[in-house]
């Protein structure tokens, strides 16, 4: 039997993936706020996960609590989008191509993640939790570490996005898996070019589904 203690922390985990599902849902041009209240009402959880859960999520970055008013998601706009994609698309860029000639001891750990990423197809929060594992252990394996800390500023926008464009598209998430692979076979290859190229069109892919106007909900699927 589990402890008060345990199931106010299963109640907290679980409102906290149904609000960055919900995040990444909502209308990236418009500021949204959230009630403790109908956030209650969503995941049939008592308000003290709830608070737990939110605070947690602006620790993150993920939105601002505002007192008396609830908590505020901010909009992302296009230009924040451009920006983001644009810095990974520099960084990442550069550690691919020094990490394929390093792609045997790197491949096994990606082909990992991706079958791993391939079993969380149902778990959008987990799903983008493991992506950013496989690019960051590119960014890694390149061996330049004031970019690996660069690139870890870039998290919080990173998530969320990345949660957008699996919600902008039915079959993102699928595609996502097929582009990790193609960039695992490009760096197994040991070709710099080939997997700087490999990378390029998925980072396209995921920026040209960011450029959706509308967002689907999870929900609705």
């Amino acid at each position: 039997m589990r402890s008060p203690q345990g199931a106010r922390e299963s109640a907290q985990d679980t409102t906290y993936r149904w609000l960055k599902r919900h995040i990444g849902s909502l209308p990236r041009h418009e500021g949204t706020f959230l009630t403790e209240a109908e956030v209650c009402e969503a995941t049939g959880t008592s308000r003290t996960p709830v608070r737990e859960a939110l605070l947690r999520l602006e620790t993150e970055g993920f939105l601002k609590i505002m007192p008396k008013k609830g908590a505020f998601v901010p909009p992302v706009s296009d230009a924040e989008i451009e920006a983001v994609m644009q810095a990974r698309e520099l960084v990442e860029d550069w550690c691919v191509r020094r990490a394929a000639p390093l792609a045997e001891g790197l491949a096994p750990e990606l082909d990992e993640l991706v079958r791993e990423q391939g079993g969380l197809l149902e778990d959008p929060v987990a799903f983008i939790e493991c992506d950013r594992a496989f690019h960051r252990a590119i960014v890694r394996t390149a061996g330049n570490a004031v970019l690996a800390e660069f690139y870890e500023t870039l998290r919080d926008r990173q998530v969320r996005m990345g949660l957008r464009a699996i919600a902008a598209e039915e079959d993102r998430a699928r595609v996502v898996l097929a582009e990790h692979t193609a960039i695992v076979d490009a760096l197994r290859s040991g070709d710099p070019l080939r997997s700087a190229r490999a990378l390029a069109a998925h980072l396209g892919g995921t920026l040209a589904v960011l450029r959706l106007p509308a967002v689907a909900n999870w929900d609705d699927r």
